[in-house]
């Protein structure tokens, strides 16, 4: 039976800032990198990244600098959950998804939405719900061993 007890529960919050991100991403490397291979840690950044990135810029876009965006990171033995949460208007993940799937042009070339491909590609779980206190949350799960 796999213990499930947390090994690490994180939470750090920021301003909707975009200068924000280097205080977030090292952040999650100080306190996730002893417990992470390097790929993975590259993996769960890019991602995090990413997730950050279209909070400030698109969830946020019309809220005051000031609001908070919350991150909480849970380490297992077997996983590792990462939370963002925001509180713009909600967005339907998997219908951006199968968009920009169908979308055949090369990704790189993309002026948008290439994140949340990323995203996709590099975790082994990505989900996005509206909470009852009207906030959203993007759950980044990536695999341990």
């Amino acid at each position: 039976m796999l213990n499930r007890q947390p090994r690490q529960n994180l939470h750090f919050q920021v301003q909707t800032e975009i200068t924000e991100l280097n205080r977030v991403l090292s952040w999650f490397e100080e306190t996730t990198a002893p417990f992470l291979p390097e790929e993975c840690l590259w993996q769960c950044k890019l991602a995090l990244t990413e997730g950050f990135t279209n909070a400030v810029l698109h969830a946020h876009s019309d809220l005051p600098p000031t609001t908070a965006i919350d991150l909480e990171v849970t380490i297992l033995t077997n996983y590792l959950e990462i939370r963002i949460y925001d509180w713009g208007k909600p967005f339907n993940l998997k219908a951006q998804l199968h968009t920009q799937k169908l979308d055949n042009s090369e990704p790189l070339m993309k002026e948008g939405g290439r994140g949340l491909i990323f995203m996709h590609e590099v975790m082994d779980k990505v989900k996005y719900i509206r909470m009852p206190n009207r906030r959203n949350c993007l759950i980044l799960r990536k695999n341990l061993g």
